[in-house]
């Protein structure tokens, strides 16, 4: 057995995001501490969409909103892909840029109908955010 490894190109790397659901956001916390948390999301028109709720993560991204954030597909310890975006994280509010809030939403409540109604299964993520993408970057492990 051998094992290549190879950068993803922007497409490969984009249809990956595009393909799962579950990642990693990385940011500074509040007492600068490099965190990490999983998150759901949407990638859509170049933008990692998804809603959390208040607290410290929150927080922490309101004063250093330059984030990371990652998703992985793994068949096995030498078999998987991994894109790595960094970008900015900007939470949504209707007031300020309604189009923005309404189209993060349509495209939450596309994925889960209930988002953000009265039958939410986790009412408390209630605040929407986009991550614009600055950079994105993709690896891959295959068994040749």
């Amino acid at each position: 057995m051998t094992v290549s490894f190879r950068a993803l190109g922007r497409e490969e790397s984009e249809a990956l995001l595009a393909r799962n659901h579950v990642g990693r956001l990385a940011f500074l916390s509040e007492d600068h501490q490099v965190d990490i948390a999983p998150i759901s999301y949407i990638f859509a028109a170049g933008m990692i969409h998804g809603r959390t709720a208040a607290g410290t993560r929150l927080s922490a991204v309101a004063h250093r909103p330059w984030v990371a954030f990652e998703a992985d597909e793994v068949k096995g310890p030498l078999e998987w892909r991994s894109v790595v975006v960094r970008g900015t994280i900007f939470r949504l509010d209707p007031d300020h840029d309604a189009s923005a809030y309404a189209e993060t939403l349509a495209l939450i409540r596309a994925a889960l109908p209930a988002a953000l109604t009265p039958d939410d299964p986790t009412p408390a993520r209630d605040i929407l955010f986009r991550i614009d993408v600055g950079v994105i970057t993709g690896r891959a492990a295959e068994d040749r």
